[in-house]
């Protein structure tokens, strides 16, 4: 296992302090509000989310913060954090456990670290620029499979796509991969981090939902952009994620037909 640096160090404590807050809260009585997007919000969520920064803010008060529930603040911050401190409310309220709290880095514009963590799931992977991919501390990498016949692929939000000439390209990469399925969530990405899936595709993301595991697909071996081949921003709103074989091979398969 490679050496935490203090960044992944305060990131996996402060995961593990969100983790506390839901295990208490996930068979309680909930109560759940929609907010302005028609997303639901619990106390939960607003309660892990302020044990995150709490942790991140007295190691880094220096540090900008973006999240889920608070919004952002020192946005001009060489660090910045971004956290959604319950990603998949709607599972944890209906309590199954897929759901996850996700914690990223950026530095400068580039995201360099990621925890990913499931605690009802019991699986916790992160990743720091150059320095690998882990799933419950043990090292994980992509796939080798290089031909679609034998790939899984795994499709997560797909609402925006379905409106859009390439949903046709779309069906033509189900035609040929050998099994499709919709594990969605961070499921998916921690399956291809770790070389059970080839490809997850998605066209209705927030960056706060993949930043932090579009660095551990990347560390495990994996090529991690938005659905037109761009590069993974704060304004990123869909995936196409794989080893890189059978991400090649879907990109040219999509492209040019999608275009957000």
């Amino acid at each position: 296992m490679s050496q935490h640096s203090e960044y992944l160090t305060a990131a996996l404590a402060a995961a593990e302090a969100a983790a506390e807050v839901i295990r208490a809260g996930y068979r309680g009585n909930i109560e759940v509000r929609t907010k302005a997007d028609h997303t639901p919000v619990t106390d939960v969520d607003v309660a892990a989310e302020q044990a995150i920064a709490a942790v991140l803010r007295k190691q880094f008060p220096q540090h900008g913060f973006y999240g889920e529930e608070t919004g952002r603040s020192d946005a001009d911050s060489e660090y910045v954090w971004l956290v959604d401190p319950i990603d998949g409310t709607k599972a944890f309220v209906r309590q199954y456990p897929f759901f996850s709290t996700q914690i990223a880095l950026m530095r400068e514009g580039e995201i360099v670290l990621g925890v990913s963590s499931a605690p009802l799931y019991d699986e916790v992977a992160w990743a720091e620029q150059d320095c690998g991919a882990f799933l419950n501390g043990a090292p994980i990498s992509v796939s080798t499979i290089d031909v679609l016949e034998d790939a899984a692929v795994s499709l997560g939000n797909t609402h925006t796509l379905a409106k859009q000439d390439a949903w046709q390209s779309l069906g033509r990469i189900v035609a040929r991969c050998g099994r499709i399925r919709g594990y969605g969530d961070f499921l998916h990405y921690h399956l291809l981090a770790a070389g059970k899936l080839e490809l997850v595709i998605e066209s209705d993301v927030n960056i706060l939902d993949v930043a932090a595991l579009s660095v551990i697909v990347t560390e495990a071996g994996g090529t991690f952009t938005d659905l037109d081949g761009g590069r993974i921003s704060l304004d990123t709103r869909s995936v196409l994620a794989g080893n890189n074989a059978i991400y090649e091979r879907a990109a040219g398969m999509l492209h040019p037909a999608f275009a957000t």
